[in-house]
């Protein structure tokens, strides 16, 4: 499959894939883990995948991630899928369902099911009589979606008997990822310069996102549903030179079928600027210089609160509305105050209008705490220990003790 990543940026993921990994501190086993992931939609269960991957691998562990559909990864890790990332490898999850290379391979250390997914029964059964002949079992962690809601954090850590199957009587643990210490963290940036303040004069940038002195610049990166054109006539109506960079894919088509619905398919002052599909580091990258991003899902949320800028979260929506409490449950966690809860009900359909109502407020009046509080939300959030190194620390404890107590 052809890459939707323009050459320039194929050609820099040598400034984003180590040349070597890190070996891990003197007290760490170096562990070999299985990820499992089906890429369900929107990309954002890969992009989870992809990223605990790279932060295992930066860390000098081995990772094997099985995907059912391996074409994010063309645009969102260059070269991932043929090797190019040291420590990880990347098989097709049809191999898994047939245990077609198991003879040759090792049993894992650890196993992730992302997301709710089953490891396939055929790889499951090949790999319990492994493990039955190495008198050894992988700790065994279901990684689910990211919340605030008070059920994540009584659930999170809680072991999971498995009841029926090859691996009746084994053990699984629930991880939830969450923004409070007692949570199982977030995920940090993935790629080796994440500790590098960005400039919009890195090379990776400019080609696209060139930023005009005195402009603001917005990150939208959306669902199909997003009200879009409210959103272009609220910020043409600010009357501040804002640049919009319109992420590629249900963003951008949304955003050309209003454009099209406009008298004269223009939007006043506002300058558009259509990204191309991007690798991950930069878009991390872009969320830590824009003014403002509008984001969606799980992955670029984590993201931007971590980058300390002024976000708003559109959440996957629901048939059965499940998402709505998920919603407030994060507002709540952030303290979130009026006029913040005022966006993310505007961003998430609460209003029927055909306009932004006249109570948005933008990170950039003069005088928005919201900057500040973004910024003091990414250092609260710092303090916590992130995803990566609580699932180590967990899967040190259940594979170097396999027949310790499991709390």
């Amino acid at each position: 499959m052809p890459s939707h990543t323009p050459p320039a940026l194929q050609a820099s993921a040598a400034a984003w894939v180590p040349a070597h990994t890190q070996s891990p501190p003197a007290n760490e086993k170096v562990l070999l883990w299985d990820i499992f992931c089906r890429v369900i939609d929107n990309y954002g269960d890969v992009g989870v995948c992809w990223r605990l991957a790279v932060q295992l691998a930066l860390r000098g562990h081995n990772v094997r991630l099985w995907l059912d559909d391996q074409r994010p990864l063309h645009w969102m890790a260059p070269g991932a899928a043929q090797g190019g990332w040291p420590g990880i490898s990347v098989h097709d999850w049809a191999s898994a369902q047939h245990a077609v290379p198991v003879p040759d391979t090792p049993l894992a250390d650890v196993w992730i099911e992302a997301f709710g997914c089953d490891i396939p029964s055929a790889w499951l059964q090949s790999q319990v009589d492994a493990a039955d002949t190495q008198g050894r079992r992988p700790a065994w962690f279901n990684i689910e979606y990211l919340s605030a809601e008070p059920f994540a954090l009584r659930s999170h850590g809680l072991p999971s008997p498995v009841l029926q199957g090859p691996a009746k009587a084994w053990t699984k643990y629930f991880f939830y990822p969450g923004f409070s210490p007692a949570s199982g963290g977030l995920l940090r940036r993935s790629d080796p310069q994440a500790a590098q303040a960005p400039t919009w004069a890195d090379p990776e940038l400019t080609a696209f996102a060139p930023k005009a002195c005195g402009e603001r610049t917005v990150l939208l990166f959306s669902y199909a549903n997003a009200p879009i054109a409210a959103l272009l006539q609220a910020l043409t109506d600010t009357g501040q030179a804002v640049q919009l960079l319109v992420a590629a894919g249900q963003s951008a088509q949304t955003v050309r079928d209003a454009l099209a619905a406009l008298p004269d398919g223009r939007c006043g002052p506002l300058r558009l600027r259509f990204l191309p599909y991007l690798p991950q580091p930069v878009f991390d990258r872009l969320l830590a210089l824009c003014d403002f991003n509008l984001v969606r899902g799980e992955d670029s949320l984590a993201q931007a609160v971590q980058a300390g800028k002024p976000c708003v979260w559109q959440i996957y929506p629901q048939d059965d509305g499940a998402h709505q409490p998920k919603l407030q449950a994060y507002l709540e966690t952030l303290a979130a105050d009026a006029s913040l809860r005022t966006w993310h009900t505007f961003w998430n359909g609460g209003l029927t209008t055909n306009t932004a109502p006249q109570a948005l407020a933008w990170p950039w009046e003069p005088d928005s705490a919201w900057p500040s509080n973004a910024a003091d939300l990414a250092a609260r959030l710092a303090q916590n220990t992130d995803l990566c190194s609580q699932l180590i620390d967990w899967a040190v404890q259940r594979t170097v003790h396999p027949s310790a107590p499991q709390g």
